[in-house]
C-alpha cells in the first residue's frame, strides 16, 4: 500500500465515486471519467495537483448552469452520505474547490453550496478567494455562520477566517485588521464543539502573529470565564510564548528567577543526517514556594545560504515544588521530512525555562 498522501485517489476510489455518479448523473460515462482521470503524467500530480484535476474532469459531467451544477452537487453528497462514503476525509476536498474554481462569480450561489457542503467536507480553503474577492460581504456571512445550528458551520466561520490559514491562501486585509474576526470568535468562545473551539485558538495563534496586543486583550478579557475559554487562550498562546513575549509569560506566572538549570550537556556532538541529537540537562525549582515551570528547548538549524534559523520545541509544562529538581533527557531526530531539509554544518541548541533562553551550545551535522 502507497504511504504517499497523494495516493489517496486510488483506483478504488475512483471506481466508488463514479458508481455514485452513476446514480446521480443523466447518462453517465464512467468509462470517459476514468479516461479523463488517468491522462499521461496523473502520476507525477501531487495531491493539490490531483485535487484540481478531479474538479476539472467533474466539470464535463456536470451542468453547464452553475445553480443547476450545485443542485446536482447536493445530489451527489445526499448519496454519498447514503453510502457511508467520504464524510470529513480529505480525499473528498475536491468538492468545495469545485465551487472555488466555478463559483467566484455567483456570490449568492456559492454562499449557499459553502453552506451545505462544509456540512460534508470542510470548505475552509475553498472559501479563502470568496473573502478575498467579497470582504465587505463574507466577513458578516461568517459572523451568521458562526451562529448556525450545525458545529461543522459554526467551525468553517472560524476556520475559514483565519488570517494565516496553512495551506491556504493568507487573507492581507484579516491579517492587516482582525476586527471582525474577532466578532466571529467571541461568538464561538464558548461553543459546545470541542472541535470548534480548537478552531477558535488556532485563529487567535494566528492573529498573534501579527497583534500580540490583541491576543492579549482577549487573553484578559476572556480570563476566567471558563476552563473552555482558559484552555483556548492557553493553546492561542503557543507562538507568544515560544517567542518569550513578555506579557504572556506574565500573565501565565512564568518566571525564570529562582529557577536553575545545571548539567547542561550534548551527548551526540556529531549527529549524522537520520540519527538523533541526544541532549541532558537539570532544572531545580530554588523559590520557597510552588511554581509552574515550562521548558522547551531551540533549534538553531543551518540553512542552505549558512544563516541560523530558530524552532523552538515544547518539553513540558507543570508544578515543580519547592527545592524540586529534575533531570530531562531528550533525542531531537534530524530524519529527513518533506517540510525540512538539513544542511550539514554547525547548528545550535539552546535551553528555554519560563522563556528566558538559559544557555546555547553547539553540535555539527554531517551527511
Amino acid at each position: 500500500m502507497s504511504s504517499l498522501l497523494k495516493d489517496i485517489y486510488s483506483p478504488a476510489f475512483y471506481d466508488r465515486f463514479t458508481d455514485v455518479l452513476t446514480h446521480i448523473l443523466p447518462d453517465f460515462d464512467k468509462k470517459r471519467f476514468l479516461s479523463l482521470i488517468f491522462i499521461d503524467g496523473y502520476e507525477n500530480k501531487a495531491l493539490k495537483e490531483r485535487m484540481r484535476h478531479n474538479s476539472i474532469v467533474l466539470r464535463e459531467f456536470m451542468p453547464a448552469d452553475f445553480p443547476a451544477a450545485v443542485e446536482m452537487m447536493k445530489k451527489i453528497i445526499t448519496r454519498l452520505r447514503a453510502e457511508h462514503f467520504g464524510e470529513d476525509s480529505l480525499a473528498m476536498m475536491f468538492l468545495p474547490d469545485y465551487i472555488e474554481v466555478y463559483g467566484l462569480d455567483d456570490y449568492e450561489t456559492s454562499v449557499m453550496a459553502l453552506e451545505f457542503i462544509t456540512q460534508f467536507v470542510s470548505c475552509e480553503f475553498a472559501v479563502r478567494p470568496f473573502l478575498l474577492k467579497y470582504t465587505d460581504q463574507m466577513m458578516p456571512q461568517m459572523q451568521l455562520w458562526s451562529l448556525h445550528e450545525n458545529y461543522k458551520v459554526r467551525r468553517f466561520a472560524s476556520e475559514g477566517s483565519r488570517p494565516r490559514l496553512p495551506w491556504g491562501l493568507a487573507i492581507p486585509a484579516l491579517k492587516k485588521d482582525p476586527t471582525q474576526v474577532l466578532s466571529v470568535l467571541e461568538n464561538l468562545k464558548n461553543d459546545a464543539s470541542e472541535w470548534v473551539r480548537k478552531s477558535v485558538a488556532n485563529n487567535l495563534n494566528d492573529i498573534s502573529k501579527d497583534h500580540p496586543e490583541v491576543m492579549m486583550a482577549i487573553a484578559r478579557k476572556w480570563h476566567g470565564t471558563s476552563k473552555e475559554t482558559d484552555a483556548i487562550i492557553k493553546h492561542a498562546s503557543r507562538t507568544l510564548l515560544k517567542s518569550g513575549h513578555a506579557e504572556i509569560l506574565q500573565h501565565y506566572g512564568l518566571e525564570s528567577k529562582s529557577l536553575a538549570m545545571t548539567g547542561f550537556r550534548i551527548l551526540t556532538p556529531e549527529v549524522k543526517i537520520g540519527d538523533s541529537l541526544e541532549f541532558t540537562f537539570t532544572v531545580t525549582n530554588d523559590h520557597a514556594e510552588k511554581q509552574t515551570v515550562r521548558l522547551e528547548y531551540g533549534i538553531y538549524y543551518n540553512k542552505a545560504n549558512g544563516q541560523l534559523s530558530k524552532k523552538v520545541f515544547k518539553i513540558s509544562e507543570r508544578l515543580y515544588l519547592p527545592g524540586e529538581k529534575a533531570v530531562i533527557k531528550r533525542k531531537q531526530p534530524f530524519k529527513p521530512i518533506t517540510t525540512r531539509t538539513f544542511y550539514p554544518g554547525k547548528h545550535q541548541l539552546s535551553v528555554i525555562i519560563n522563556g528566558e533562553e538559559k544557555e546555547l551550545q553547539s553540535f555539527d551535522i554531517f551527511a
